[in-house]
């Protein structure tokens, strides 16, 4: 007898991750792990840290022009990074 109720492997394990609430936290290191990827390789070489904290991106650079630029581009690397991940994990970014 076949089960009509059959889910695939990757439902059941995303289903384990939510209930066990390691959901959110797998999906921010998935985020931040992009960041350079996102960014490109040019600006990843300016970057120092990149961290969530309140659905907020902090990423540290090591240029001031290079902050200034990007501020200016917070909303598309917020739009990319979510799509990236396919989920809602971050609001806004932060250069510092």
């Amino acid at each position: 007898m076949f089960r009509k109720d059959v889910k695939g492997i990757r439902e059941l394990i995303l289903r384990n991750l939510r209930v066990q609430g390691l959901e959110t936290p797998l999906l921010q290191k998935r985020l931040v792990d992009a960041w350079p990827e996102v960014a490109g390789q040019a600006i990843a070489r300016y970057t120092r840290d990149v961290r969530i904290f309140n659905q907020t991106l902090f990423v540290s650079l090591s240029s001031p022009a290079l902050r200034a630029d990007l501020s200016m581009r917070r909303e598309e690397f917020v739009r990319r990074l979510n799509e990236v991940v396919d989920a809602q994990i971050i609001s806004d970014i932060r250069f510092q």
